[in-house]
């Protein structure tokens, strides 16, 4: 049985930003993951100016080494395509120019960028990295908690556990009581095609909300050496009720919608189409207790609009190792205390959320969102203000004000 003060189970952008952060501190931790890393993980891969934040917190110089490594795409923006087909772009830096700026965001298959900080993670001493120790019973014992593989071969025993095992963490089940809602959960497909036609010159990704596939969305994000990350997105709530095939679905708008069918006319399917499920932030819970910490996946935190995770797992793991440092100075490790990182997580975290949700809702309303995106692509100065929206989040609490839409629908 080793002993840790800490110890971390999942070594994915959560858990690393956690053990990273720790070590920053001083202050050593057990990272274990079932994988041996380089592994992969499906996703949509798109790393967003807030992911880069997180990196330069983790340590300043790591988004210039991210960004020499020959398996990324510098990406400047977002195109949301509304269902009458007009296009709403998001550039993640305002007058950007790509010859000259250093890039707000990037796109990196999770199998690289989850290596990357892995690597970051070996270089530290305070953190002992364990792979392929695939734990399958965690129970409380007077320190905190005790962890066995399924070998029987490992066991660890911990005042502090943070879990950042992801989108099916049984811990986050069973101990912490999170249960999947299918109103607050995303079913999403993912494939690797090569030679898609159309891609954005400055990398930007594409979001499209088709009238056929409301509420849910397809998107198509650019990658290295001519590949791009293919798939679709609906609440599992919607694919439940109205029986709905994705991947099914997928296909059948890559062959017959008449924009993709053109674009996906000489593309070749490099990989298998894979399903994952996308636990959202749409609801507050309750993300700690005593003797544990729920971060990324495995605390529910996805924006419910674009599904993205990795920057959000990341500002969680963070918070965790801030908790920690905490806990471990007052020898506290009771739930009431570790509602600090609750907060902290929230305070950072939900208003974006909650607003995101909010738009999510408005793919309920197909006609406000068209007349929002024709409008914005028409209207310069209206398609910067939204474009700060998505950058911005004090510009983007005018999305709760109905005087905007009011604006938006007259002007």
């Amino acid at each position: 049985m080793q002993q840790h003060d800490i110890c971390i189970l999942g070594a994915g952008p959560g858990g690393a930003s956690a053990a990273l952060h720790l070590a920053n501190k001083g202050i050593s931790c057990v990272l274990l993951d079932k994988a041996v890393f380089p592994r992969d993980k499906v996703c949509g891969d798109a790393l967003s100016g807030k992911v880069v934040n997180e990196l330069k917190r983790i340590s300043p110089d790591l988004p210039a080494l991210l960004s020499q490594q020959e398996e990324q795409l510098p990406s400047w923006g977002i195109h949301f395509i509304s269902p009458a087909g007009h296009k709403l772009s998001v550039p993640f830096k305002p007058d950007y120019k790509a010859a000259e700026d250093v890039p707000s965001g990037y796109i990196s298959k999770r199998i690289d960028f989850d290596n990357f900080l892995i690597e970051q993670v070996k270089k530290r001493p305070e953190i002992t990295l364990l792979e392929g120790i695939d734990i399958s019973k965690v129970e409380r014992n007077e320190q905190g908690f005790s962890l066995t593989d399924k070998s029987g071969e490992h066991q660890f025993s911990t005042c502090l556990l943070i879990a950042a095992n992801g989108a099916h963490s049984a811990f986050a089940r069973h101990e912490a009581g999170i249960k999947q809602e299918p109103e607050h959960y995303c079913a999403g497909l993912r494939a690797y095609y090569k030679n898609v036609a159309g891609l954005d010159k400055d990398n930007f990704i594409e979001l499209h909300f088709l009238k056929d596939f409301l509420p849910g969305y397809f998107w198509i994000f650019p990658l290295p050496g001519g590949y791009a990350n293919v798939g679709v997105g609906m609440l599992s709530e919607t694919v439940s009720q109205k029986k709905i095939n994705l991947k099914k679905e997928m296909l059948r708008i890559i062959e017959t919608h008449p924009e993709f069918k053109q674009r996906f006319a000489a593309a070749e399917l490099m990989s298998d189409i894979k399903g994952y499920g996308l636990p959202l932030g749409s609801k507050k819970r309750v993300i700690s207790g005593d003797n544990y910490m729920l971060v990324g996946d495995a605390a529910s935190l996805i924006d419910p609009f674009t599904g993205e995770g990795i920057s959000n797992a990341m500002i969680s793991g963070r918070w965790a190792a801030t908790q920690a440092e905490l806990c471990l100075q007052q020898q506290n490790f009771s739930a009431g205390f570790m509602q600090g990182y609750d907060k902290a997580v929230y305070n950072r975290l939900w208003k974006e959320l909650k607003l995101s949700r909010r738009m999510q809702q408005l793919l309920d309303y197909p006609w406000l969102f068209n007349q929002v995106a024709s409008k914005a692509s028409k209207n310069q100065a209206l398609a910067e203000t939204i474009s700060c929206m998505f950058t911005d989040l004090d510009l983007r609490e005018r999305l709760k004000q109905p005087s905007f839409y009011l604006k938006l629908l007259f002007n």
